[in-house]
């Protein structure tokens, strides 16, 4: 399989719906292909060799099209032919594989068909994504007209060249709007599709302020304070296309960028990350993988995530509206989470290094207090940013009548009256900017953090330009065009107000939405075995749906069966390997459970619904924690070097795409729309812990050989299957009773019991 090359296929990510669906008709015939793997029972030899056939010409007339954008794109030239060369290699060498299954009755060479799937995968991906860059640059083109179109309308000096110059504006701005529509609309990502939507609509309310501004700016050249207006409306614009260029990079490629954008200005513009809410699930999250790694990383990480914490807590407790009693619930909260994970801390120092230290059952209570305390604090933090947003009626119904008291101040010329009527709308503005900075903190949703940030910076900037408008009003009192540019601005300032609102009522949706246990930010608490406290609605997904899942449910399979090909190998080749390796059974059991996955992707298989799916998922991630403590225990037999440190460095991933597949079980959900988001993210996460988990065992096996170290062999207890759902293959004596007690163990009729 040398001719068919290497794809970095792990490393891609497909952020546009257009590409996946593309994707789809091939998965499908790959999916075919690998399960007719050893037997004819899917399909007849000669099926096979047709599809083998319709794949590599299929392959073929795809890769001719990347070839003639290739030629007519210089930026992607390269990286196009590459990915095409790959692509086609990949097409011939399944078609020959597929041959030779006519002549065998069967797809005899494994791991041969499977890299070539992944391989023809990866490729034509790529050829996907580095097509989409030329659609990228043809939106960025666009944005570079309408940012030399403001250049233009900011240096014209007269009314003749400013209509000129605004109408070509108008034109361009036209074509960047439908062209930032569509890309808003493919985008998979929430975050970035809020950041596109806020983007465009900044340029859509500015655009008729940009007009009212500029005119004044030109009938009155004097006016500092319309020179003002104008400028801020021409800074928020570029601001707003700076945006729309990061939020299009960041879809793409960005390895033949000449210029990339630094790390710096990315995480500048996804600051609104940093809430309270993600901080405190991120210290969660850590608290609960301290359960299964106990090293000393914890003593460095959970202090950090409780910082981080603690200081977005200083935003509620220095809020000038936070009343008092929710003030000191804060206080009080913060003092009792950095008591409990000092107190837990102090523990792990005592226990570290011991035998049987992570069954302490005073450091599960202590991990439970800690974790107890941070939920509570998080309700706490909650409910202090609602109850502002309930207060927000009155400071936008103040605000809209200080408008009001303006526009008639500025026609009157009254600088007095206007100068303490702004005082009273700056403090206004400033009440609603304290809600938005809250509302973001808490808000669970990326499109409401979105939202609330985007509604917080534009409110800030754009606010007081309406005082900035009115001064020029006031010192123009017979201006048309002042007070139209003083109503333009008084509008904008509604709009904004309604964002806000908007917001306010999104967060209070989304916290009457959650169980009474889970009051709006608070984070499910993990019960003693990773279950959900309230079980969820069982759901089947229609047949669109699951073909929107179909490409990861693949790569699970293809990573499947690269790893029973392994363990195939290592069975037939190796001496040492003896029937009970505990470390081949764990793979195997986990390669079942993964196709039992892969199978519900595509309608079929025991798992019926999406809580079996779940299911099998959290027994997945148990069994995936048993493993790397076997094997966890087994790399201490292997002399150090290159190959232990390999070892170690593809098992110490383990635990956190363990806690992260753990997790993402464990995620609320409402509505159907939000259970398939949750599917697919179980989907992903699954297949990523299934990759490392992959790469873990084959390193093992060779440290194994290598060394001669004598493979750790399976200790035989009770296990039982459910309803088709396969259950991890060794539990402890303390988790038995989770699947059937002990006592109906011993009760239960031979014939059902499996060793």
């Amino acid at each position: 399989m040398a001719a068919v090359g290497t794809s970095n296929f792990d490393c891609l990510e497909i952020k546009t719906r257009s590409i996946e669906q593309t994707l789809l008709p091939l998965i499908k015939q790959i999916s075919s292909l690998v399960e007719a793997h050893g037997s004819v029972g899917a399909l007849r030899s000669s099926a096979v060799a047709r599809v083998g056939q319709a794949v590599n010409v299929a392959v073929e007339r795809f890769v001719t099209v990347g070839e003639t954008i290739a030629d007519d794109y210089s930026e992607v030239r390269e990286g196009m032919y590459e990915a095409c060369k790959e692509a086609r290699q990949a097409g011939s060498a399944i078609e020959r594989i597929c041959e030779e299954a006519e002549v065998d009755d069967a797809i005899g060479d494994r791991t041969a068909l499977v890299r070539a799937s992944r391989c023809l995968l990866g490729a034509i991906t790529r050829v996907l994504l580095l097509a989409d860059i030329v659609v990228v640059k043809q939106l960025l083109l666009a944005k570079d007209k309408v940012e030399r179109s403001l250049d233009r309308l900011e240096s014209v000096n007269n009314f003749t060249e400013f209509v000129k110059a605004f109408s070509h504006f108008g034109s361009e701005m036209v074509e960047l709007a439908h062209l930032t529509g569509d890309r808003q609309n493919d985008l998979k990502d929430e975050r970035r599709r809020a950041q596109m939507a806020a983007a465009r609509q900044v340029l859509e309310r500015s655009t008729m302020m940009l007009l009212t501004s500029s005119k004044a700016c030109l009938r009155h050249p004097d006016s500092g304070t319309a020179r003002e207006n104008r400028d801020t409306v021409f800074c928020q614009m570029r601001r707003a296309m700076d945006l729309i260029h990061f939020v299009v990079k960041d879809g793409v490629l960005n390895s033949n960028e000449a210029n990339p954008p630094p790390p710096s200005h990315k995480d500048a513009l996804d600051a609104d990350r940093s809430t309270v809410y993600s901080c405190m699930r991120n210290l969660q999250n850590l608290l609960e993988l301290s359960r299964v790694t106990l090293d000393s990383a914890c003593h460095d990480t959970l202090p950090n995530a409780l910082e981080a914490v603690l200081e977005r807590t200083q935003d509620f407790t220095d809020s000038a509206y936070t009343n008092h009693e929710h003030r000191q619930a804060i206080l009080d909260g913060t003092e009792r989470l950095k008591n409990e994970l000092d107190h837990l801390l102090g523990l792990y120092a005592n226990v570290i290094g011991f035998e049987g230290a992570a069954n302490c059952p005073e450091l599960e209570a202590c991990v439970n207090a800690t974790v107890t305390a941070a939920t509570d604090l998080a309700r706490n933090l909650a409910q202090a940013a609602l109850q502002q947003a309930q207060e927000l009626n009155t400071a936008t119904k103040q605000g809209q009548e200080l408008v009001s008291t303006v526009k008639q101040q500025a026609s009157l010329s009254d600088m007095d009256r206007l100068h303490h009527t702004s005082e009273a709308f700056h403090d206004s503005i400033d009440h609603i900017l304290e809600v938005c900075k809250l509302l973001r903190q808490v808000a669970i949703s990326e499109t409401l953090q979105v939202s609330a940030r985007f509604s917080e910076i534009n409110l800030r900037v754009y606010g007081p330009q309406v005082i900035t408008a009115a001064k020029t009003l006031a010192q123009y009192p017979g201006s048309k065009i002042a007070q139209e540019n003083l109503d333009v601005f008084a509008d904008m300032y509604q709009w904004l107000v309604s964002d806000v609102t908007a917001v306010v009522k999104g967060v209070l949706d989304a916290s009457q939405s959650r169980p009474e246990k889970q009051v709006y930010m608070s984070l499910p608490r993990p019960g003693k075995h990773g279950t959900t406290s309230k079980p969820l609605k069982s759901v089947r997904l229609d047949v669109d749906e699951q073909e929107k899942i179909a490409k990861s449910g693949l790569e699970m399979k293809l990573i499947t069966s690269e790893m029973d090909a392994e363990t195939e190998k290592w069975q037939e080749s190796s001496t040492q390997l003896e029937e009970n390796n505990d470390i081949v059974k764990r793979a195997k059991n986990m390669s079942a459970m993964a196709f039992s996955m892969y199978q519900f992707t595509k309608g079929e298989g025991a798992l019926k619904t999406t809580q079996d799916l779940f299911t099998q998922a959290e027994y997945f991630a148990e069994e995936a924690n048993r493993l790397y403590k076997v094997i966890r225990q087994f790399s201490y037999q292997v002399p150090g070097g290159s190959n232990k440190k390999e070892l170690l460095e593809h098992l110490d991933k383990v635990p956190t795409f363990v806690q992260r597949l753990q997790f993402t079980v464990k995620d609320h959900t409402v509505g159907k729309a939000a259970t398939f988001t949750k599917v697919d993210n179980v989907i992903q996460e699954t297949k990523n812990l299934m990759n490392v988990i992959s790469k873990v065992v084959t390193t093992c096996f060779e440290c194994a050989t290598k060394f001669s170290v004598a493979m750790p062999q399976r200790v035989k207890l009770p296990c039982v299957s459910l309803d088709g759902i396969h259950l991890p293959s060794q539990v402890s004596p303390q988790n038995l009773n989770r699947y059937v007690t002990f006592s109906d163990y011993a009760t239960m009729p031979r014939k059902n019991r499996i060793s």
